[in-house]
């Protein structure tokens, strides 16, 4: 069995990007080839060149919702809301700070005097019913974007669009797809004259981007569940390159992780569908052929998808050479290819 110690690595501070590149797509990408264990060091805008022949690439074109709200408590104290699933029409399952104090029967005041009264807990959860509605235009009005706890700041107003992707189009998501945060226009128009096909698929980014690992044993560890969108256009290209060995390419590990849920052993499945998979060494993929993806947090559900992929200790040795040369971690870091 795989302990979580297993996954846990030293990063300076220093590295944790707390910013975007001031240009996007201006980020360094490592490109690791997991057979020979060689790796390079290039930039995001060349990625084209390293990209296998006829390959696929598939991203994720969720959406982030504004869904950190701040709500004033009843003895006057402010708490952080960040609404995680709506539950009913009114009422929806909430992480909040200064939980303790939020138990059953309290009252918070929300922006623009919805109120909120707290009718249950659910693991780390609050449930908290709204005496209106939580519409995507109060989020937009009142919201604030849902930050991860590294970045330790304020988000601004330039966070509302360097926290999306530029082809974010079905809102949902309470984090980011991140490796997509590196592609502009131009990087994307650059994969086409490579010849490089390039499709979409929807899953919202739930919790477990933020949650840790907090079993000993790794394979004890519950994912929470997500929902993702696959649709028969893109399941029939996919199929298809399959069929011909054409590489698919995951932009980011959402992507893979939709891909490998939508795999029913004979190709890939259209639809709507919910996916508590959880990847770490030992699994087989069945879609994937290779990933571009950000470097990953010690201890996370991604460091073990990304290790299942290319081999724990092939991993932390790439992110020990990421670490000596100064690369970027997180959110807003520097990329990964993995081929």
């Amino acid at each position: 069995m795989m302990e979580l110690k297993d996954f846990n690595f030293e990063l300076p501070q220093e590295l944790i990007a707390q910013y975007p590149p001031e240009t996007r797509g201006n980020s360094r990408l490592f490109v690791l080839d997991r057979k020979t264990q060689e790796y390079t060091h290039t930039m995001v805008k060349h990625l084209a060149e390293y990209l296998p022949e006829n390959c696929i690439l598939v991203f994720n074109d969720s959406k982030v919702k504004k869904a950190r709200l701040y709500a004033t408590t009843e003895t006057g104290g402010i708490s952080e809301v960040l609404l995680v699933e709506q539950i009913s029409h009114t009422s929806w399952k909430v992480m909040a700070t200064r939980a303790k104090r939020l138990k059953p029967g309290k009252k918070i005041v929300m922006p623009g005097g919805i109120t909120g009264i707290v009718t249950g807990d659910e693991q780390e959860f609050k449930i908290i019913e709204f005496s209106e509605p939580i519409t995507e235009t109060y989020m937009n009005q009142f919201g604030h974007i849902p930050l991860p706890p590294y970045i330790r700041r304020s988000d601004t107003p330039a966070d509302a669009d360097r926290y999306q992707t530029v082809y974010a189009k079905h809102i949902g998501s309470i984090a980011a797809p991140t490796a997509g945060l590196h592609f502009t226009p131009e990087i994307l128009e650059t994969l086409h004259t490579y010849g490089i096909q390039t499709v979409f698929i929807t899953l919202h980014v739930g919790l477990g981007t933020f949650l840790p690992v907090r079993v000993q044993h790794i394979e004890d560890h519950v994912m929470h569940e997500e929902t993702f969108t696959i649709t028969e256009a893109t399941a029939d290209v996919l199929n298809q390159a399959k069929e011909q060995g054409k590489p698919i390419v995951a932009v980011g590990t959402t992507s893979l992780r939709a891909l490998e849920s939508a795999w029913d052993g004979e190709k890939l499945q259209a639809g709507t569908n919910t996916t508590r998979i959880f990847i770490y060494p030992g699994y087989q993929f069945n879609v994937v052929d290779a990933l571009f993806t950000n470097f990953h947090t010690p201890e996370s559900t991604l460091l073990m998808l990304v290790s299942a992929f290319a081999g724990r200790e092939v991993i932390l040795k790439a992110y020990q050479e990421a670490i000596e040369q100064k690369y970027r971690f997180f959110s807003y870091g520097d990329a990964m290819l993995i081929l």
